[in-house]
């Protein structure tokens, strides 16, 4: 079939051998692609250079405290789910330094600090991860407290979804109607199709990624290719294991905040925040100053934190929820019930990582519907 560099529509074809194409076509545009790569036993996300280094051939195996990456035998570039990271951490790094104050003479003076003027790709969202961008935008970029980092960070991206091929054990994007397959949100979005020819069926999703896309090698959409991509989404949902019945969750959960289904239900819990580190919308944090020893300068840096954290909460005479039983119910309540008040949604996409990476093995949506149930 000959491959053409103009559009047939919002829909084309990319073969397998012209993917770095679109890499390269980024890259000349100035921005810096970030993507998933193989690292450390774990899917994590940082800057590439070639479409080489994207984790062809490995897919993950998740459950309750568990994660594992093993090889599984094709050479399919997205097979995998989810990892540890998300891409908040481009867009709202964990360690920011808010500004500097430094001794200039009798006076002070504070430099203007420079916003980050990187221009990121984002290579391979998932659905779920689009969901948690847009849940972030109410959050960092909505009028009332825009954070003006976040939103010229925000402003220059370019992102590249992945529509899901397949569901880990973990995921329940579908109860969430978050994924497994997007439909907005993106400016190129590629559905991954290993069977006969390796190739990506492409979606248009604005301008931008028009222009894009005229720059790499693709082809026209046959009928076949519409009906394996297809295949591909129904798999996708059709191999969910998990979900999370949201009917009248509200008004279940929010309904017994003193009773002591909380506490059983954080008696497993360590306190450790790993949840909320790899959840891609909690954006709690701390603010810390310090000083050099000369005593000439001093800095304010903002920081991630956690609702865990026993300081989180902390005003003059103490914490505000000094038992694990209230940093718990904290989670889950503003998660599910109080985040709609704020932001008119939920705080949960689905994703599935705050069951994996638990320590203790919580399972979210199995806990959330013994809760239920107690709190009945």
């Amino acid at each position: 079939m000959k491959r053409q560099r103009e559009l047939a529509g919002s829909h084309s074809v990319i073969l397998r051998e012209d993917l770095d194409e679109l890499v390269q076509a980024l890259r000349s545009k100035g921005f810096s692609v970030a993507g998933p790569v193989a690292r450390d036993g774990t899917i994590t996300i940082d800057t590439i250079e070639n479409a080489a280094e994207l984790p062809a051939g490995w897919v993950d195996d998740q459950a309750p405290g568990r994660y594992r990456l093993t090889r599984n035998g094709d050479a399919a570039v997205f097979a995998h789910t989810t990892g540890a990271d998300s891409w908040k951490r481009l867009l709202n790094p964990p360690d920011t330094r808010l500004y500097q104050i430094a001794a200039d003479g009798k006076s002070f003076a504070a430099p203007e600090r420079a916003a980050s003027e990187v221009r990121y790709a984002l290579f391979g969202v998932r659905p779920c991860d689009l969901s948690a961008l847009a849940i972030v935008d109410k959050v960092l970029a909505g009028e009332a407290m825009a954070d003006p980092d976040y939103v010229a960070r925000r402003s220059r991206i370019f992102v590249v979804a992945v529509q899901c091929s397949r569901a880990a054990a973990v995921c329940f994007c579908a109860s969430m109607n978050t994924g497994p397959r997007a439909g907005t949100g993106f400016d190129l979005a590629l559905t991954e199709i290993v069977g006969g020819e390796h190739r990506f069926f492409v979606e248009v999703g604005t301008p931008k990624g028009r222009s894009i896309l005229a720059e790499v090698k693709h082809r026209a959409v046959e009928s076949a290719d519409e009906e394996a991509a297809r295949e591909v989404w129904d798999n996708a949902a059709a191999s969910m294991q998990r979900k999370l019945n949201t009917n009248g969750l509200r008004d279940n959960l929010g309904a017994g905040t003193e009773n002591g289904a909380w506490q059983t239900a954080a008696a497993p819990c360590l306190a450790c925040g790993n949840c909320t580190m790899v959840c891609p919308t909690c954006f709690c944090c701390t603010f810390e100053d310090s000083g050099d020893l000369s005593g000439r300068t001093a800095e304010r840096r903002r920081k991630w934190d956690s609702c865990f954290s026993l300081s989180f909460s902390y005003i003059h005479g103490g914490s505000v929820r000094s038992s694990l039983a209230a940093r718990f119910r904290q989670r889950i309540l503003h998660k599910l019930v109080w985040w709609h008040d704020q932001f008119g949604s939920s705080g949960c996409v689905g994703c599935g990582r705050c069951t994996t990476w638990c320590p203790a093995g919580i399972d979210f949506t199995r806990e959330v519907e013994k809760l239920r149930a107690r709190l009945q």
